[in-house]
Order: C-alpha cells, then structure tokens, then sequence
C-alpha cells in the first residue's frame, strides 16, 4: 500500500481561557494516509519534542492509535478523515482536501474564537438581528438576557442558529466582524483550505475540507470547557421568560455508544449530512470528519470509521 506523508503545522493560543490559565505553542504534524485520493499538504518547519509543547487535560488519551491492520472501510459519503486525537496522524482519508460546505459543523470554529475572547459569564442581550436565523432556533426575544456559557452549551448541543448569531455579535460588535476572527482562527489551526462567511454554517459562498475540519477538532478536543459541552446528552435550558426547554444532543452516536465523546453534527441541502464525531478506548482516541452524506448513512458511516480507527469488532 502506497503511503503519503501530510505535513500541517499547527498552532494554539487561549487553551484554558475559561478556567483562568493560558498556553501559546506551534506543532507540526507528520501524518500518513492510506487513501488512494490523498494529497500532501503544504509543509512547515518542524518543530521538535511536539507532544512535550502540547499541555493536555489529564484524562487526555496518554497513547497514539496503532495504524489499523484492517484495510479501511469503503466509503459511501463525498469526504472522510481518520485522524489520531493525540498525534494528528491523518489514518485515512478519502477526497480529503476537497472544498465543500460543511453545514453547521463549522460551528466548531466559531465556539473556539467565542472562547478565546471574553468570559463565559457575561451576559448577552439579544437584538432583533440575533433571531433572524431560520430553520433551527431557540427562539428569542429582542432585550432578553443570558449568560454566554448557556448559549454556546446550547450551541454545541442543540446547533440553534440564531444563537451562534447572538454569540458572534457579542463577540466581534458584528457578524461581519466575527467572520473575519473565524477566517482568522483557521489559519492560525493549519485550516488552509478553508473560507467560512458566517457562524452557523448556513448555506453561503464558504467552504472547508474534511482534514481542514479534522484539524479544527484537534485544537477543540484539547479545550476542557469545549469536550465537555460536546459530550452533554442532554441538558435543560433555562429561557429568559422563566420555561425550560429539554435539549437533546443532535449527535445520535452519544447515545448509542458509551465510548463516543462528542463532537458537532450538520446538515444542509448543500452539504448533505455532515458529522465530526470522536471516540476513545483504552487511552487512545480518534477523530472521524464525514461529508456529504445521505440522512440514512451519516451515523453509520461515522461509526464504521470510529470502530475502524479504535479496533472495536
């Protein structure tokens, strides 16, 4: 089998912006793919003692997967990345570096530029702007208030719109503003292949890739506020009127598998089904981007990847 060698450099700052500690550092990555569509990627300098440079939460995968003996499974979606949580080594992928809208999963993108500016504790105050996001809404009313860590956990689990649209205002003073942090921040995570023109993924001239989308969850499987929002089931959100509204997460995959730890579901007519799943066993993880799916593949689909990558039968 032919091997590639995919070569991104990556670099981090405001790791734990949220619980009051901060680390800056660049790595670079030496992946291997074991698709006949790989492409490389353009190369950085290296860095050396790359996994020493990396802080990582202590209940962090502690080993790198072991290239799986099994060929990879055929896909039956447009786009795939298989990659290392830890090392991001790229395992597998098929047309990985392809430009297409990737729905609402860019939205992890916008929840680490939220996350890298401001406290999660202050309070938002909605604008009639902020509600006009259709299909999928909260549902808000202009002059309510809440507070920015409730709307970004309700973001990762439930992708209502019209909250990434309050988060980015808040954020950025405009979602113009907030596009341009957006655009930055994927430069600054290796995403070189990637344009994003609003917060929620709906449909506009923006693009990304399944490895661009890979890497942007390696930098967001390394964020202890983040993983845990991703990873909720199920949560109870408190509205400004006083109801509460029962969320369930929108990745089915949390709910049938126990080793599922997250991470951001998609879907428009554009981009089809779209999903960034992660799992992990016995100290290793991995991180499995699906594009372009049909509605009665995408957890499959994911999962025979996730299975794949982690050796479970």
């Amino acid at each position: 089998m032919r091997m590639r060698y995919l070569v991104f450099a990556l670099s981090m700052g405001s790791l734990c912006t949220t619980i009051g500690c901060q680390s800056t550092y660049s790595a670079t990555y030496h992946s291997q793919s074991t698709s006949p569509n790989a492409r490389p990627v353009p190369t950085a300098t290296p860095v050396p003692a790359v996994q020493a440079a990396v802080r990582l939460p202590s209940n962090y995968p502690s080993r790198p997967l072991a290239t799986p003996s099994a060929p990879a499974p055929t896909p039956c979606c447009e786009a795939v990345c298989v990659m290392d949580a830890l090392t991001g080594n790229v395992l597998y992928e098929h047309n990985g570096n392809t430009k297409r809208q990737v729905a609402s999963t860019q939205k992890l993108v916008s929840s680490l530029v939220v996350l890298d500016h401001g406290s999660l504790n202050k309070l938002v105050t909605i604008t009639t702007e902020d509600t006009k996001a259709d299909p999928t809404k909260l549902g808000f009313r202009p002059g309510q208030q809440y507070r920015r860590g409730d709307l970004l956990h309700a973001l990762m689990v439930k992708s209502y719109n019209d909250v990434a649209l309050a988060l980015a205002r808040d954020t950025a003073g405009s979602v113009p503003r907030f596009v341009s942090m957006m655009n930055a921040k994927a430069r600054s995570m290796g995403m070189r292949n990637s344009h994003f023109a609003n917060p929620n993924g709906l449909p506009a001239p923006q693009y990304s890739t399944a490895v661009d989308m890979a890497r942007c969850t390696w930098f967001a499987y390394r964020h202890p506020v983040l993983r845990s929002m991703v990873s909720t089931r199920s949560m109870e959100f408190s509205k400004a009127d006083g109801r509460s509204v029962h969320l369930e997460n929108t990745n089915k995959l949390l709910a049938q598998y126990s080793w599922v730890t997250g991470m951001k579901t998609g879907y428009t007519n554009a981009a089809r089904r779209c999903l960034v799943s992660t799992g992990g066993v016995n100290g290793r993880h991995v991180i499995v981007v699906v594009l372009g799916c049909a509605p009665s593949r995408i957890w499959t689909e994911s999962s025979k990847y996730l299975k794949w990558a982690l050796n479970i039968s």
